[in-house]
């Protein structure tokens, strides 16, 4: 699988879990062809988002436990109820149980290879940063009120310079060309996009939240 990882405020190309690229820029242009359900997951200790396991307790709805989580594992019976999911508990000032989502996109200049890219929860909610700078559901939202498919655009990515922890900002760079959108239209259902935007059975997100690739807004949660 080739993935994008943000590890270090620079975005690095993963291919079987090995880094084969750094990139010397701060900002990448990816066309966003499929994305996964909103869901919130915990792990016991420090997560590497370079060594992908599976973690202690997670949810599929946001709201409780996964049905596949193993009973002495769950945290609480709710999620709004569980000590991980007060602020402070996690690095950071965070969460220990955060919010994720995972992007099925393909670069500007390559548009047949799909890449995972997995968003951190400082990167989903929040409002408009500046001009330049939105989260992803804030993006969602612009997309949508313009009736613009993310499919339909390029997306610049780049991370938010005043934030010590790699934070992204998404904003649109322009639209795509007819040849552009048909050869898009092509990756949306390919198997590398559902690979990407998917995970181990037993962590399988099953309900749409946050943004999807029609650029619809759903639910948020803080």
């Amino acid at each position: 699988m080739h993935r994008i990882s943000i590890r270090g405020k620079r975005f690095r190309e993963i291919v079987d879990n090995e880094e084969l690229r750094v990139s010397k820029s701060d900002s990448i242009n990816v066309v966003v062809v499929n994305a996964a359900p909103l869901s919130r997951t915990y792990y016991v200790g420090t997560y590497d988002p370079d060594k992908p396991m599976a973690p202690f307790c997670w949810s599929e709805d946001t709201y409780v436990p996964a049905q596949g989580v193993p009973e002495d594992q769950r945290q609480s019976a709710r999620c709004i109820d569980c000590t991980n999911n007060i602020r402070g508990s996690g690095l950071g000032g965070g969460r220990a149980c955060r919010f994720q989502q995972r992007l099925a996109v393909v670069e500007e200049r390559n548009l047949s290879t799909v890449y995972q890219l997995q968003v951190p929860a400082n990167s989903i909610f929040g409002g408009e940063i500046n001009n330049t700078c939105m989260s992803l559901q804030t993006y969602a939202k612009f997309l949508s009120k313009n009736n613009t498919p993310s499919i339909a655009v390029v997306t610049k990515i780049s991370f938010d310079v005043d934030d010590p922890y790699p934070k992204l900002c998404f904003h649109p760079s322009r639209p795509l060309e007819d040849d552009e959108l048909e050869e898009v239209g092509y990756m949306v259902n390919h198997d590398d996009t559902l690979k990407a935007i998917s995970i181990p059975s037993e962590t399988l997100f099953t309900k749409t939240q946050g943004f999807d690739r029609n650029g619809q807004q759903g639910d948020q949660y803080g």
